[in-house]
């Protein structure tokens, strides 16, 4: 792992200081303290990107108003085993927790539970809702539409959205399967952190603002017309979860929220599957499956989705999370401020 600078925060360190600045902005103290978690979370297990890195972003759009610091989500309809919620532009890490903590109690009951979440805001990584609802025991995938950042195949104008789409098999030793990643080649917390090293990607991942295909990440970030994973079948793919995220909740798509002023009131998407769908069999045949795929290399060369999160995570625990100097004395700052 890079340590930019070489600076290490211990992990209640960094929680508290996340947890200082949102008190004067409007959040209860308990919620304050869910929320500084979760964006610490994400830097303890390697994902900066999408924790300490984007946390002052995330204050911006409480002071833009996209994020209302005391917005909850409510329950809007009830369809069996699939229900509707608003989040009434709630802090999207809360709503998102608090939905798929709901999708889990519905699977409990029917096997299976889903909650469509409109009107709700930026989540910060869409593995810490999946691997949820694996530490509870259950099967979970969650899935975003987001403002368009993502040209549709044959264009060079961003049409779709990036879409995060994240899914999470449990496994009884607590190091589940985890797939997490957006419809770009790279996230766009991805092209920030290659743009604040200055350095280039290893392959192609968008338009630059003169039209043509680059692996300069400031480019891509200013024409925000990141390349999808493969090309026209990510580009679909995109399409598919922003209309799936949108019908279900009644929410905006892709296409709307491009007409407004910020990222903000996204749809959401939050599925579980109980753990007797999967029972003893299908338990012995996930280890069996991985067990296979590691016997593909040697013992560091094969790794399934999610283990080194794990490892990630253990290690920063003992040695403190890496940071980045300077967004970490922003931060302080902000903290004492």
């Amino acid at each position: 792992m890079t340590t930019i600078g070489g600076r290490r925060v211990p992990f209640e360190d960094l929680c508290r200081a996340l947890e200082r600045c949102l008190y004067p902005r409007g959040f209860a103290r308990e919620r304050a303290r869910r929320c500084a978690r979760i964006v610490a979370e994400n830097s303890l297990v390697g994902v900066a990107s999408h924790g300490l890195n984007r946390f002052p972003r995330f204050l911006e759009w409480i002071e833009r108003g996209w994020v209302d610091p005391c917005g909850t989500p409510e329950r809007v309809a009830t369809f069996g085993s699939l229900e509707r919620w608003d989040g009434h532009l709630g802090p999207g890490p809360l709503n998102a927790e608090t939905c798929m903590d709901r999708a889990t109690k519905l699977a409990e009951t029917h096997g299976v539970g889903v909650v469509a979440l409109r009107n709700t805001n930026h989540w910060m990584r869409a593995g810490t809702y999946a691997w949820q609802a694996a530490d509870a025991g259950f099967v979970g995938i969650c899935f975003t539409n987001t403002e368009p950042n993502l040209p549709p195949w044959g264009s060079s104008e961003p049409k779709l959205g990036n879409n995060p789409l994240a899914v999470a098999i449990p496994r009884s030793n607590g190091r589940h399967v985890l797939f997490d990643g957006a419809m770009s080649q790279f996230s766009y917390g991805a092209l920030e952190t290659a743009a604040r090293r200055n350095e280039s990607l290893p392959v192609p991942g968008g338009f630059g603002r003169d039209g043509e295909i680059t692996d300069d990440p400031a480019e891509i970030l200013a024409s925000k017309r990141a390349l999808p994973i493969g090309f026209w079948k990510g580009a679909g793919l995109s399409l598919v979860m922003d209309l799936l995220a949108a019908v279900l909740s009644a929410g905006r798509s892709t296409c709307e929220l491009g007409t407004q002023d910020g990222e903000y009131g996204v749809s959401q998407v939050f599925t579980a599957f109980g753990p007797r769908l999967i029972g003893p069999l299908g338990a012995e045949r996930i280890e069996a499956t991985l067990t296979d795929l590691e016997a593909a290399g040697d013992d560091t060369s094969v790794r399934y989705p999610g283990e080194r999160l794990c490892m990630v995570r253990e290690r920063n625990l003992r040695e403190g999370v890496p940071v980045d100097e300077a967004i970490w004395e922003e931060v302080r700052g902000l903290a004492s401020g």
